[in-house]
Parts: C-alpha cells; structure tokens; sequence
C-alpha cells in the first residue's frame, strides 16, 4: 500500500488530483510482501507518512501517521466460509477551528468514504480473482 508500492486501490486519478503519484497495482508485488512493524507507508511526498504499528498477517494491519493523528486499522474476521476485511480510520484534528471541523466533516468524511468504498472493493476483487486464478486452486 502507498505511493511508489502497490497504490490504495482506489480511483487513482482522484489520490492524483491531490499529488499523491497512486498507481494502484492489480496483481501482488513480491518486492513488497515483507513487511514489518515500523516500515512506513508513504502516501505522496507531502502527505502523511504511514508508520506500521501492529502486523499480525492473518488478523490485523494497523498503521499511524507520524504526527499520531491518523490511525487506519485493517482487520479479517473469518466466518465458516468467506473473510470479511473491515477497515477503520480515527483521525483527530488538534488546534483546528470549529468551521474547519466542520468543513472536514462535510467534505473529507463523505469523500473518503467513497475512496474507501473503493478501496474495499478493488480488494476484494483481487482477493477474488486470486483465489479463482489455477495457481491458487493446485490446479495444473
């Protein structure tokens, strides 16, 4: 996940509005599958930075923007047939006034919910795809 790795999944043309340089992969990068807690995640050169916190592969992706204003937690949570990825987001806004408060409110939390919304989808797509592809099956 980042800029310069496998993108965010979401409508790269919109994270590129912002100069984040998203270029959403659609097939896993090997050169990025080892990663560990306190690796950062860039997001763009002036965006915040993403610093791992917690890693468990099979449960849980948590990672903290340097300023420690940002948490984005990712978590799978199996049932007797499929996987469900739930992702969650805390962001605080210290020192910031009332109307920015509110202008976060009306404009970044609908607009990240729909790159989100994506963000879940093209996961789930390529997990999908994955999981259908002969390789993954055994088959030969």
């Amino acid at each position: 996940m980042g800029s310069g790795r496998g993108g965010a999944y979401t409508y790269d043309w919109i994270e590129n509005l912002f100069a984040l340089d998203m270029h959403s992969a659609n097939e896993i990068l090997p050169e990025f599958q080892d990663l560990k807690v306190g690796d950062v995640l860039p997001l763009g050169s002036k965006a915040p930075r993403l610093r791992v916190e917690v890693l468990d592969p099979d449960r849980a992706l948590v990672v903290r923007s340097e300023d420690g204003n940002w948490v984005w937690a990712f978590g799978l949570y199996p049932d007797a047939k499929h996987t469900r990825l739930v992702s969650r987001n805390r962001i605080k806004t210290p020192g910031a006034s009332a109307p920015a408060r509110l202008a976060y409110t009306v404009v970044m939390e609908p607009g990240s919910l729909v790159m989100e919304r994506k963000m879940l989808l093209g996961i789930k797509q390529r997990a999908e795809r994955l999981a259908a592809a002969p390789s993954a099956s055994g088959a030969v």
